[in-house]
């Protein structure tokens, strides 16, 4: 079965990176006052926004100052390479899909991506970068499983018939997901989807 799975806070830790330099960036760059840790107020994904204030030009500002060091650090969530080893060696494809920019000065993120799975690790079939539109990666594809922090993806995918596992997060858990799955974690997405696939399979013969 092909297997499609986000990267950041799903795959990957980036919120702690993420707002680490963003706290740098509106402190000392554009000397205001940062989150003052008041991760509370986070509430969907467009936390920059949300905690900072900032408008477009400011967030992309920021992204060319310190994404590459953002992505650098990320650091992998629990049982997220054991997990996704044991699905590849289950004869399942592995595709990250994933909407990291491409386009920032100094960060060559899928050199970045490429070496921070490498070093953690974590198999895949295929790395896909700067995916905005999730669905059309996916469909053309043939991603048949998708695992993602983003309610909004993963509502258009299963609108779509792609079955989806919404990773639970401090951007999401307030978001009503209705009939979408939610995992809390690498243990629960695996017991999940290969359920999943086995009856699917089951189906099929």
């Amino acid at each position: 079965m092909k297997i499609g799975i986000d990267i950041d806070d799903t795959t990957v830790i980036t919120v702690k990176s993420m707002i680490k330099y963003a706290d740098i960036y509106d402190t000392q760059i554009l000397g205001r006052k940062g989150t003052n840790g008041n991760l509370g107020l986070i509430q969907n994904r467009y936390y920059l926004k949300v905690l900072y204030g900032w408008d477009d030009k400011t967030k992309f500002d920021f992204f060319d100052t310190y994404y590459k060091n953002v992505l650098e650090e990320c650091s992998p969530m629990p049982n997220a390479a054991e997990t996704i080893t044991k699905l590849k060696d289950e004869g399942n494809e592995i595709l990250f899909i994933t909407a990291r920019l491409t386009q920032i000065k100094n960060c060559d993120t899928e050199n970045i991506t490429i070496k921070t799975l490498k070093d953690n690790n974590i198999p895949y079939d295929k790395l896909i970068i700067n995916a905005s539109d999730k669905l059309k990666f996916c469909m053309e594809n043939g991603i048949e499983i998708f695992i993602e922090d983003s309610y909004d993806t993963c509502k258009q995918l299963e609108e779509n018939g792609i079955k989806t596992y919404l990773m639970t997060t401090k951007m999401n858990e307030n978001i009503d997901a209705g009939n979408i799955e939610r995992v809390k974690n690498w243990n629960e997405i695996y017991q999940k989807a290969k359920s999943y696939i086995e009856r699917i399979e089951g189906e099929e013969r």
